[in-house]
């Protein structure tokens, strides 16, 4: 058995999508060219940023329906994100709400991809 080493996203812009991902993540990449970004977080998770036009094969214009969760403590972290987050102009296209699974809320990174934060379990 293997596990998976890392999540590619296929991004309009690598400078940019960097630079908002380092922002975000408070966290360099580890390798930054015009084509391709790699970020490796403290926990061993790897962020890839390509280019959507450099990918090889290519992949269909429009990519399904996916998104890269943030697990936080409680609902308190989840509100707290929520907030900085839309404070610094992210598109939020989930208010937080309580789900099955947790209490989460959902924004939007500069490629629209989604990104959700979420409490596991909170009630």
């Amino acid at each position: 058995m293997f596990d998976p080493s890392y999540v590619l996203l296929y991004v309009e812009n690598v400078p940019a999508s960097a630079a908002f991902y380092s922002s975000l993540l408070e966290h360099a990449p580890v390798e930054n060219h015009p084509s391709f970004a790699l970020f490796v977080l403290s926990s061993g998770f790897k962020l890839g940023l390509w280019a959507k036009q450099e990918v090889v094969p290519a992949a269909p214009a429009q990519v399904g329906g996916s998104e890269l969760s943030f697990t936080v403590s409680d609902a308190k972290a989840v509100e707290a994100m929520h907030a900085a987050w839309a404070a610094r102009g992210l598109p939020i296209d989930q208010a937080p709400t309580q789900l099955d699974f947790g209490y989460s809320f959902v924004a939007r990174d500069p490629d629209g991809h989604r990104l959700r934060v979420f409490a596991p379990g909170e009630q």
